[in-house]
């Protein structure tokens, strides 16, 4: 069994409970033991980059230096783009910057080389071999799901840091999507911005990335939005009410009460469901909905991920 260490994020303990649950079904299940870094803190993604960068790097080092210290023969990996980011990021400066590891040992009081790598998932599920698991534990297949796979900006961006090759139409989760029997589609936005970092201190110009988003997948006839990052998947969900009273508003000239966002957010006729890849995977490997907490979500994606499983015996077991 391969093994991890492995920074869940906040989200996951928060907005992201659900994919925390499919994430500890989908690992067990291909054979990958993820082992939690013990004493994680917050990596920072959120703002404290923005604010120093002493403490952008401080943040997701500490953590890191932990793990070396733990389990010296482990890499890292992590579910969340954002955290990601901020983890590759850290590793990367006190590996090429000796200046900044300084600074770095002495802000968190522990020393940290960066001699093991950081993962996204990514990375790990699109592995040759990962990928026969993958296949060996899939006991329902989807039908018509036409799926928008969206890797968001920080899974490829900075290349330099992530190794990444193609950063304007990436295959990787389209190809793991596609196992499952998921349509992935063609479409525009797969990696644009959906502005989930600074939707407090920038909201004018961050809000409006979102409903660019939602409005290309559903016009390129997606039936749910993929994420591999809980942030990301957030920010999709919690925008959609206040994309379709804002389009709304300017169709008919009327302001309605701000509070509507959140009944619209929970129409199906009028929301998109986006789940995780894990989520995804989880449900095509006998993850039941209730199980999975689908319903939990902002935008309730539990209905539709029954109705596009093949079969009426596998929709009923599913429910």
């Amino acid at each position: 069994m391969k093994r991890y260490a492995y920074f869940p994020g906040c989200a996951t303990e928060s907005t992201a409970k659900s994919t925390k649950l499919a994430n500890s079904f989908v690992f067990g299940a291909i054979g990958i033991d993820l082992v939690e870094i013990k004493d994680w803190n917050c990596c920072g993604a959120t703002s404290a980059h923005t604010l120093s960068d002493t403490m952008g790097l401080a943040l997701p080092a500490r953590p890191l230096a932990r793990a070396e210290r733990d389990w010296p023969d482990l890499d890292v990996v992590t579910g969340c783009a954002s955290c990601y980011a901020r983890l590759k990021l850290a590793s990367h400066r006190v590996r090429t910057d000796r200046e900044a590891r300084y600074t770095v040992e002495k802000v968190i009081g522990k020393p940290y080389k960066a001699e093991r790598e950081v993962y996204n998932f990514l990375d790990i599920l699109s592995d040759a071999g990962i990928r026969d698991n993958i296949e060996a534990a899939l006991l329902r297949r989807f039908k018509n799901l036409k799926a928008a796979c969206y890797y968001g900006c920080l899974n490829i961006r900075p290349a330099e840091i992530t190794g990444a090759g193609d950063r304007e139409n990436p295959q990787a989760m389209d190809e793991i999507a596609a196992l499952t029997g998921a349509e992935p589609i063609d479409w525009g936005f797969k990696t644009e911005c959906c502005g989930a970092a600074r939707q407090n201190d920038a909201a004018a110009g961050a809000r409006p990335l979102a409903g660019r988003i939602i409005e290309n997948a559903r016009a390129c006839g997606a039936d749910a939005i993929i994420t591999a990052c809980p942030m990301c998947q957030l920010n999709l969900e919690m925008r959609q009410g206040e994309y379709i009273l804002r389009r709304e508003e300017r169709r008919t000239g009327k302001a309605r009460f701000p509070l509507a966002a959140m009944a619209l957010s929970r129409d199906p006729e009028e929301t998109i469901p986006v789940l995780s890849i894990t989520e995804l995977l989880a449900v095509a490997m006998g993850a039941g909905g209730r199980r999975l907490a689908l319903d939990a979500h902002y935008v309730p994606a539990g209905r539709a991920m029954a109705d596009a499983l093949k079969g009426d015996a596998e929709r009923e077991a599913f429910i």
